[in-house]
This record gives C-alpha cells, sequence and structure tokens, in this order.
C-alpha cells in the first residue's frame, strides 16, 4: 500500500496549484450533483411540507442524527484518521495497516450503533429541548431516522480511506444516492404513509445505507482488507488509540460548533411556527454553495497536507493552503454579493409553490440576508481546520469553536427576540468571523506556517474582490428591476424567476470577469488552464 511519488520539480506552485484545482474540480463536479439534488430535496419538502409545524418536526428530528454524524464520522473520525493513516501508507507495512483499519471499523461500528440506540431509547427527552409544536411526531420521526447515523458514519470512513490514497469520486458519488433515494420516497411512499415526512425519512435511512454500501467496492479493489475484531484488540491498538487521542479534544470543538445548530434551533423553536424550518431552507442554500467549492476544495485539500506536514515539506504546505485560501476568496465573495443582491428572487425561484407562501418567503429571505454574509467566514473555516488537522493539532480548532460557540449563543439568545429567525442568523454569520480569526491566529503560532506573509496579500486580495463584487453588482442592482418585470407576466416560476436570476447572473459574471481579466488576476488564469484543459 505504500504510494510511490515522482520527484518533485523545484518550484512546486504551477503543478501543485494544478493539482489543487483539478482534484477539487473533479470532486466539485460530483458534489455540484449531490447539492443540486440536495436542493431539489429540500424544493421536494418545501413543495410538500411549507414552514408548518410538521416541516419543523422533520427538521429537527433530521437534525440530531446529523449533529452526531458530524461530531463521530465528519467532524471527527475523518480528520483524525486520515492523518493516521497517512503514517501507516508511509511506513508502507500492509499488515499494520490491515490491522489499524479493522480495529478502527470495529470500534466505530460498536460506538455509532450503541449512540444510535441510545438516541432512540432517550428521544423524547431530546425533543423536550426545542419546543417542538408536534412534539410526538417530531419523536417519532426522530427515531425512524436514527439508525442513519450507524450507516453514515461507517460511510464517513470508507471516504477518509478512499481520500488517503487520493480517490475522491466514490465519496462524491454517495451522497447523490441519498438525495435521489429521499426524492423518490417523498412522492412514490408517501401515499402509503400518514404524512410525507414519514415517507421522506424512509428515504434518509435507505440513503445512508447506501451512501456506505457504494464506497465498499472500491475500498476493497484498493486492496484494503479489514474484519471486526474484538472490541478490547481494537481498542488497544496503537493506531486505534492515536486517533482516540486526536478525536478526543477535536470532539468537544466539534460540539461546540454542532451545538450552535442546536442551540440556535432551540431559540428558534420558540421563535414561532415556521422559524426553525426558514433557517434551514436558508442554510441549504448556503450550504449548495458551500458543499460544491469549500468542501470539495478542504478534502482534497487535507491529505496533501497531512503528507507534507508529516514529511516537513513547509513550504509547499505553505503554498497549498495560501492557494487553497485564494481560491475560496475568488469563489465565496462574488457569490455572496450576487446573492445578496438577488436573494428573494433565487428564493420564490426554488421553494414557492404549494404549502411554500408568501410569508415563506418572507421568513426564509429573512434569515438569508443576514447568513449570506457569513459565508466566506464559513468557507475559510473549511479549509482552515484542515491545516490544523494535518499538522495533528487538535486542540486549536476545538479552542477556537468553543470560544465562537459562545459568541454566537449569546448573540442569537439577544437576537431572537427581536430579530426572530434574522436574529439567529445574524449571530452565526458574526460567530464565524470569530471562528476565522481565532483559527488564523492559533495558526501563526507555529514557525513553519508562514501566515504574517501571506495573510497581508490574502487580505488585499479578499478587499479587492469585494470592490470589483460590488462594481459587478451595480448593473444587476440597475438593470434586475427591469428584468423581473418583464417577465413576471410569464407562467411558471422557471420563466418568472428561474430566466431573470440567469440572465442578472450572466450579467454580473461577464461584469466580474471583465475587471478580473484587466487586472491579470492570477487565480483566474489558473481556473482558465483548467478549463481549456477539459478537466
Amino acid at each position: 500500500m505504500k504510494e510511490k511519488r515522482p520527484p518533485e520539480k523545484n518550484s512546486p506552485l504551477p503543478s501543485r496549484q494544478r493539482s489543487l484545482l483539478r482534484s477539487g474540480s473533479v470532486l466539485s463536479l460530483l458534489t455540484l450533483a449531490s447539492r443540486v439534488l440536495g436542493l431539489l430535496r429540500e424544493m421536494t419538502k418545501a413543495a410538500l411540507l411549507g414552514t408548518t409545524a410538521l416541516s419543523d418536526a422533520f427538521s429537527v428530528a433530521f437534525m440530531i442524527p446529523n449533529l452526531f454524524r458530524r461530531l463521530f464520522a465528519e467532524g471527527s473520525i475523518a480528520v483524525a484518521f486520515i492523518p493516521t493513516l497517512k503514517e501507516y501508507l508511509l511506513e508502507g507495512d500492509r499488515e499494520k495497516t490491515g490491522e489499524f483499519i479493522s480495529c478502527i471499523f470495529t470500534f466505530l461500528t460498536f460506538f455509532v450503533s450503541l449512540a444510535a440506540a441510545l438516541g432512540i431509547l432517550l428521544c423524547p427527552l431530546l425533543i423536550t429541548f426545542f419546543n417542538m409544536t408536534a412534539f410526538d411526531e417530531t419523536v417519532f420521526l426522530t427515531r425512524l431516522m436514527f439508525p442513519f447515523l450507524a450507516f453514515i458514519s461507517i460511510a464517513a470512513l470508507f471516504q477518509g480511506i478512499l481520500n488517503s490514497v487520493h480517490i475522491f469520486a466514490p465519496s462524491g458519488l454517495a451522497p447523490i444516492l441519498l438525495n435521489v433515494v429521499t426524492i423518490a420516497c417523498a412522492y412514490l411512499v408517501s401515499p402509503f404513509t400518514k404524512n410525507p415526512a414519514r415517507a421522506m425519512a424512509a428515504g434518509i435511512i435507505i440513503g445512508g445505507f447506501l451512501e456506505a454500501a457504494i464506497q465498499f467496492p472500491f475500498v476493497w479493489k484498493r486492496g484494503f482488507r479489514f474484519f471486526f475484531t474484538g472490541l478490547k484488540r481494537a481498542i488497544k491498538n496503537p493506531g486505534t488509540r492515536t486517533v482516540l487521542r486526536l478525536i478526543g479534544p477535536t470532539i468537544v470543538g466539534m460540539a461546540a460548533y454542532q451545538l450552535n445548530d442546536l442551540v440556535s434551533t432551540a431559540l428558534a423553536g420558540g421563535a414561532g411556527e415556521g422559524v426553525v424550518s426558514s433557517l434551514q431552507y436558508s442554510l441549504r442554500l448556503q450550504e449548495l454553495i458551500l458543499g460544491v467549492f469549500a468542501v470539495s476544495i478542504g478534502t482534497v485539500l487535507l491529505p496533501d497536507l497531512a503528507e507534507q506536514a508529516k514529511s516537513g515539506r513547509w513550504k509547499e504546505y505553505n503554498l497549498r493552503l495560501a492557494q487553497a485560501i485564494d481560491i475560496m476568496a475568488l469563489i465565496a465573495i462574488p457569490i455572496t454579493f450576487f446573492f445578496l443582491a438577488q436573494g428573494e428572487t433565487l428564493i420564490r425561484f426554488l421553494f414557492q409553490a404549494r404549502s411554500f407562501d408568501e410569508q415563506s418567503v418572507a421568513l426564509t429571505y429573512g434569515a438569508f440576508v443576514f447568513h449570506m454574509p457569513g459565508l466566506f467566514f464559513i468557507a475559510l473555516n473549511r479549509i482552515l481546520a484542515p491545516a490544523f488537522y494535518a499538522q495533528s493539532d487538535s486542540r486549536s480548532p476545538t479552542a477556537a469553536g468553543i470560544l465562537s460557540f459562545a459568541v454566537n449563543i449569546i448573540l442569537a439568545a439577544l437576537l431572537v427576540g427581536p430579530m426572530k429567525g434574522s436574529g439567529v442568523a445574524l449571530a452565526l454569520t458574526v460567530a464565524s468571523g470569530v471562528n476565522t480569526a481565532l483559527l488564523l491566529a492559533f495558526l501563526g503560532r507555529n514557525p513553519n506556517i508562514s501566515v504574517g506573509s501571506s495573510l497581508g496579500p490574502a487580505a488585499l486580495y479578499a478587499v479587492k474582490l469585494m470592490a470589483f463584487s460590488a462594481a459587478a453588482a451595480v448593473p444587476v442592482v440597475f438593470l434586475g428591476p427591469r428584468i423581473n418585470l418583464f417577465f413576471a407576466g410569464m407562467g411558471g416560476r422557471l420563466f418568472r424567476y428561474g430566466l431573470p436570476l440567469v440572465l442578472q447572473g450572466l450579467i454580473f459574471s461577464a461584469a466580474g470577469i471583465v475587471l478580473l481579466a484587466a487586472t491579470g488576476d492570477k487565480q483566474l488564469k489558473a481556473l482558465m488552464r483548467i478549463f481549456r484543459r477539459k478537466i
């Protein structure tokens, strides 16, 4: 299993930059399909459930196992498992590597199964915290979806194995199945269930199983052989202990981060019917962008940073991280400006149908306006966190997560009364900015990482993109009302809202590209080279 690497060139920047963009582009295409389908899943939910008490019930019921998934799988096991597995792969001992994976597989399976069982048993106590109107239905849906935690955690382990050897496609394909199955169940199974929420919950369970099942053959094909071992043997394995030592503080930090959602949702639950659902719809739009770009680049980034940190190649580490930050700025900042200008049109186009009425639009748009300014900060956090995990440093992100959690909860508690869902959204945006500042400060404590020398150029680049984005938004703001009025009388959301959104997006993009091209933007040139090579 030992990987053979070609000799490094004297100047790694061009090849490294192309590699990051290439790998990120491949994964982004699959993630784009997944996020679009995820958006269709939310559109299905909006059409069938709107912002009713039943919609709030489904949102909370799905959020709870998802929270535990991020703690036990994506947010902890993945970031601790990949650097540890990288050490085994670099050592090249196939038997020890197989033993390590078997022990982690055994421990994770036991632990998440136990957590799912306890979650089902204690569900009524958990739901009491949320002040739900449809309490009994929320309990039923949560219990129905808790096994999703076990399936998706195993899927995350398989993803970690594949990503460690730079295989990303199966991991990008897996969530597509989840969304397809959930949408299909919503329409095909709902006639046979008490309500559409139960049909969607059944789709979540089936889709979670398929996420793990589709990745397993690729893991096996790469020569990774693992089996169940005794639990005592699994815990005593040196690699398992390394992972557990790393995930201890990571779970604390991720718990603080994920508790943002938990406590914010609880606060929103007491702010009125539909507020919880409107926040979830708004976050889904934000996650569509984050999932396509930030998560993809962060996923591709972690294995490379881990390898460079373990082998002491800090120059490449710094270059790789700086490139990721610049690329993220180029994507997130313009998108933020455009959707701030066209948020209501976007929400009407995607969600307004059947149960999603004018009140639903107003609630969702109120949250969206305050969620979007935090997009860049959240995107940066998704790529700054792997920079710590690659060094086997989970304490710094933990401290940042706890402090930003405190900021979020204090602000949310203060703002939810006067601002309802908008206050909860604003609190998350401010807390995300605090988290970014803390991560950058903590990263600078490592003398091998040149945060100081790269932060200045990165900040100037971000300011430049803000100025260009504001300039590109001017024709959109000026022409937007006229374009919307022209299409207003046409039938169907596609014509009334979709076409105006596309036209204004093209105007905004053209203006922005002209400004970037006129200044010879390096990141734009790199992206254009990638597209010309049809990657």
